[in-house]
């Protein structure tokens, strides 16, 4: 009992020592903290935590890395202490931190008494050293890791077990030197013929034979696709492949040749991954031909003829790709880039019709219908998609121009059109207004070839003749100001940069009428002086304009349609003499075209000569060899013609007069 009661005093006193030193060293800390000065963040981050403690009258001293302080501190209050010598459970001081084992020792208490602002230090056991004592150098700056076996207290908060914290951890900011970019997330892979015809399409062979564009959007569109391809599979080509095959290889009944298609065996069945990326490569190729031939030919206008002025409204490949790839029917899809004009659609009926007779004789290649079919549907190819509701229609080798309403022809009338010399060229414009009595303007090939030469020949004693200017009261002007014809040496001035100007009037080469449709060719319709050609047969008389026979028939029409105006309005401004234009309020579209085959309401076929000879060009090029025809021939027309125009003179007025007039006609 004794010895236990020595031993029990012994501890009360240990413990009394211990409180007392604890709240010393507790007075002392707050000292420190209070006179000394708050450290500055350090401006360059570092790749471990220096846990440097320092004296308490320490006032320049170095802070640790804010952004990990505070785990550091959280790994310190919860990492267990040694055993205390006393070995007891109870707590020392319950206003300090608690510990996790025995009494803490004074410089455990100091330790725990430290501000926040002071973090990062080296937990010192309650026999260690005293905190004086203790300066690691940066290679120790790392907190150890708790030993094996031992568990903080605090999971949800303890810190990593290695102390060495970079500055690129989730709670610092990332460094632009030593971040590491997120990897992209990963592509799937592609489907493995859609990459065979990648690589496929890169084929130097291919390129050489291939359109440039076509390839390019196959490219463009399977570099894209993730899925499976478009038209094969792996048991062969899909229906919808089979019926875009069989669409193609109907080309012949839609004016095109089928076999101009490389397109692979519809009930192909290939073994191999590379054999299905070449029959996906065909046919992607044979669609995009097909749909540039249906919508724009297989001739270029301007390489047939300088005299068409017209552009094919050809789809981009990379749409066509888009569009009958959302297609449910790739069929129908085909045959909707057909043009949709009417005229087309009857001489495609007319072309099936001929093509299955010509096959029940065996001449169905050389049949000269079927070929002259073809030709003119070409040529619809390279017609506006949309004519208008209301239209003007010049076919030129038909001699004769319509107005068309909601596709109905309720107008007709004969016309003149250029002779070889002087063709009238084949476009599109649209109409904008109407002059009555209107002057006329002298064009440059009438000046070069009828007017020089008359004024630079002379007269018997050499002066210029103006007696030409004077008879067709042609006033004459240089940079529009007015100048006497007579004064000009005609044999060495430029005639081109002089304005001959004709003035309204019976004798005027325009008649009372002309129709304007502005043109970079300077064509119109017009009135003429010279009724009598439109008696003649094959009517390419003029120098390219069309003239118009009875043109107050065509002003009529179109003005009670544009303004509700009545026939006595009309005849009222071209009685009165005067030059007056009006406009149209709505312009009317104007289609100057080259048809020899036209397909009437009731289905006859009406067919004309090829006066131009393109017919014959175009079979060369198409077929091989030139169209066979009965037709009057271009010389032969030219030849016919122009007697035919100087018979007309001398069936009318006579004399030099009448003459010049029919050359001058417009």
């Amino acid at each position: 009992m004794g010895g236990w009661s020595l031993v029990g005093r012994f501890g009360a006193l240990a413990r009394i020592f211990i409180f007392a030193t604890s709240i010393a060293g507790a007075a002392s800390a707050e000292d420190a903290s209070s006179g000394a000065q708050a450290p500055a963040p350090s401006s360059t981050p570092s790749s471990t935590v220096e846990l440097a403690v320092s004296p308490p009258n320490q006032t320049n001293q170095q802070s640790p890395d804010p952004a990990v302080a505070p785990a550091v501190d959280n790994q310190s209050s919860a990492e267990p202490a040694t055993n205390s010598p006393t070995g007891s459970n109870e707590p020392a001081n319950p206003a300090a931190p608690p510990a996790t084992d025995a009494d803490q020792s004074p410089a455990a208490a100091e330790t725990a008494a430290i501000p926040p602002s002071d973090a990062g230090h080296q937990p010192l056991d309650s026999v260690g050293p005293s905190r004086a004592e203790v300066e690691p150098t940066p290679s120790d700056a790392a907190v150890p890791a708790p030993s094996e076996g031992e568990t903080p207290t605090d999971t949800a908060t303890a810190p990593a077990s290695e102390g060495d914290q970079k500055p690129a951890d989730a709670a610092a900011p990332a460094s632009s030197e030593t971040a590491t970019p997120e990897a992209a997330p990963e592509q799937p892979p592609a489907d493995p013929v859609v990459a065979s015809i990648r690589d496929k399409l890169k084929d130097p062979a291919l390129r050489k034979t291939a359109n440039s564009e076509d390839l390019a959007a196959l490219e463009a569109f399977y570099a894209e696709r993730s899925g499976s391809p478009l038209w094969i599979t792996s048991m062969g080509f899909s229906a919808r492949a089979q019926a875009a095959i069989s669409e193609i290889q109907d080309a012949d009944d839609w004016g095109l040749q089928s076999e101009s298609f490389d397109l692979p065996p519809a009930a192909d069945l290939p073994a191999t991954t590379e054999a299905q990326a070449v029959d996906e490569i065909k046919l992607g190729l044979a669609v995009l031909k097909y749909a540039r031939f249906a919508r724009g030919g297989r001739m270029s206008p301007s390489r047939v003829s300088v005299l068409f002025d017209q552009r094919s409204d050809l789809r981009k490949p990379t749409t066509v790709l888009t569009e009958i790839a959302a297609s449910a029917a790739p069929d129908a899809y085909l045959r909707s880039l057909q043009p949709k004009q009417e005229q087309f659609e009857r001489l495609h009926q007319a072309l099936v019709k001929a093509r299955a007779n010509g096959k029940a004789h065996g001449r169905l290649g050389s049949d000269p219908v079927i070929q002259r079919l073809v030709i003119n549907m070409e040529r619809w190819r390279w017609m506006p998609p949309e004519l208008g509701s209301y239209y003007v229609w010049d076919n030129i080798p038909a001699f004769t121009a319509r107005v068309m309403k909601n596709g109905k022809s309720i107008y007709v009338e004969k016309v003149v059109v250029g002779q070889l010399k002087y063709a009238t060229p084949i476009f599109s414009a649209h109409m904008r207004s109407i002059a009555f009595n209107p002057e006329w303007i002298v064009p440059e090939t009438i000046k070069l070839e009828d007017l020089q030469p008359s004024l630079r020949g002379g007269d018997l004693f050499g002066e210029p003749d103006t007696s030409i200017l004077r008879e067709h009261q042609l006033a004459v002007s240089y940079q529009g100001k007015p100048i006497d014809a007579s004064t000009v040496d005609w044999g060495r001035a430029n005639i081109l940069q002089y304005t001959f100007t004709q003035p309204p009037g019976p004798e005027n080469v325009l008649g009372k009428l002309k129709f304007n449709f502005p043109n970079k060719h300077a064509i119109y319709m017009h009135d003429t002086i010279q009724p009598e050609f439109f008696d003649e047969d094959v009517r390419a008389l003029s120098h390219g304009c069309i003239r118009v026979r009875e043109p107050d028939r065509l002003a009529t029409l179109l003005l009670a349609e544009d303004k509700g105006w009545s026939a006595q309005q009309v005849q009222d401004l071209m009685v009165k003499g005067n030059n007056s234009i009006v406009t149209l309020s709505r312009p009317v579209p104007v289609h100057l075209t080259y048809f020899t085959v036209v397909v009437d309401e009731k289905g006859k076929l009406q067919t004309f000569d090829d006066i131009y000879g393109i017919d014959s060009k175009m079979g060369s090029a198409l077929f091989g060899k030139a169209l066979k025809s009965d037709d009057v021939t271009t010389e032969a027309m030219a030849t016919g013609g122009v007697q035919k125009r100087r018979a007309a003179w001398n069936a009318g007025r006579g004399g030099l007069t009448d003459a010049i007039s029919g050359l001058f006609g417009n």
